[in-house]
């Protein structure tokens, strides 16, 4: 399974990129703001995409009563998730090399992913709770208030993935380079198990 130790290596230290590139990004735009504000949102912390961008969204959400964008210390998941995705790492390249040498099922491979995709969701899980509480737990004695037609306070969580309209602003949330770069990994491991299949198969047609 020469090609497909190949692929299952390059594809999991494509992972790398989350430890340098953004994993998502969230952007906010509104005529005040013709140069939108915005924050990218890494495996071990949140950084504006300019200087004063996360100071300015502060300033903004102070006035309906949001909480501050959370420092890297404040938050379990910015200690955690490096440690996990250094882990899928290093054992998707142990597998890699070990696929290489023919000492282990193709399936191992699919196992992975498999595994990768579950602790992708469960982030995604967790980011989304962490939007609804940064969105919706808001000071009551904030300076302005908002509410619904109903009359229920306004929330403001920022759309998991997509684009959002809140008052007058428009909100964009999608992945980033260093999320592409780990949807392109899994890709690549997720043709390495049909390419170890097939390597398998011809093997055995010998």
């Amino acid at each position: 399974m020469k090609k497909a130790g190949i692929l299952m290596i390059i594809g999991s230290l494509l992972l790398l990129g989350l430890f340098k590139f953004p994993l998502w990004n969230i952007m906010l735009g509104a005529p005040q703001y013709p140069d939108p504000l915005g924050m990218n949102i890494y495996i071990n912390g949140i950084e504006g995409v300019k200087e004063f961008d996360i100071q300015n969204i502060d300033n903004l959400n102070h006035y309906i009563g949001m909480k501050t964008i959370p420092k890297n210390h404040e938050m379990w998941e910015f200690e955690v998730f490096p440690k996990v995705i250094l882990g899928m790492v290093i054992l998707g390249v142990l597998l890699g090399i070990i696929g290489f040498l023919g000492k282990i099922s193709y399936k191992w491979f699919l196992g992975w992913l498999i595994l990768m995709s579950v602790l992708g969701i469960l982030g995604m899980y967790d980011f989304n709770l962490w939007l609804i509480d940064y969105g919706s737990n808001l000071d009551p004695n904030a300076i302005m208030k908002y509410t619904q037609p109903d009359g229920s306070p306004m929330t403001y969580k920022p759309p998991l993935i997509g684009y959002q309209k809140m008052l007058n602003f428009d909100v964009d949330s999608w992945p980033a380079m260093g999320g592409y770069m780990m949807f392109a990994g899994m890709a690549l491991v997720f043709v390495s198990f049909f390419v170890g299949k097939s390597e398998y198969k011809s093997l055995k047609d010998r």
